[in-house]
């Protein structure tokens, strides 16, 4: 019974640093790439707070804990001009679904953020990027997740995932993350 406490602890160890929470804007970006992340990885990501909730329930005692992280899907890369969801991505997101869906209505708001890379008008870019937001939106809410947890933003091709080659494919992504 002891070992098992211990493993837990050990597990979740890495989740748990006394930091406080830094603003959306500051947030540790994890770069999903092409992994479809397990569903402990979006909990724990998202939602890093539960884990010392998981502690006090076992009889240990919580210092603090990582802020939550800000998932970054680059690897299925919009089309240019396109907001269609790549069937990569869909897999991905059936991740963020089977966390999300059973989530009370009460959880702190989830922003996805949509991205453009630098090719086309600045103010095409703003649309569009916003309309990748918006499909991810559809997308989970018609897997189950309710429409008022998720908070859509486009930020056209203000942040650039490689800003080496503004017209990289990587900078067409969507990011995921806790408001």
């Amino acid at each position: 019974m002891f070992e098992k406490h211990i493993l837990k602890f050990a597990l979740l160890a890495p989740v748990l640093i006394g930091l406080h929470a830094p603003s959306h804007a500051e947030s540790l970006v994890v770069d999903l790439a092409d992994t479809v992340p397990a569903v402990e990885q979006v909990k724990e990501g998202l939602f890093p707070e539960e884990a010392c909730e998981e502690l006090r329930k076992n009889g240990f005692k919580c210092m603090g804990f990582k802020p939550a992280v800000r998932f970054s899907i680059p690897n299925a890369h919009f089309q240019l001009g396109s907001a269609e969801l790549p069937a990569e991505l869909k897999k991905q997101l059936d991740v963020f679904a089977q966390v999300l869906s059973n989530r009370p209505s009460d959880s702190p708001p989830i922003v996805v953020t949509g991205h453009a890379d630098a090719s086309g008008d600045a103010s095409l870019n703003q649309v569009l990027s916003s309309e990748r937001a918006k499909a991810v939106k559809t997308y989970l809410t018609q897997k189950g997740v309710s429409p008022s947890l998720l908070r859509v933003e486009g930020k056209g091709a203000d942040k650039l995932a490689d800003v080496n080659n503004p017209f990289a494919p990587a900078n067409r992504r969507v990011e995921i993350s806790r408001q």
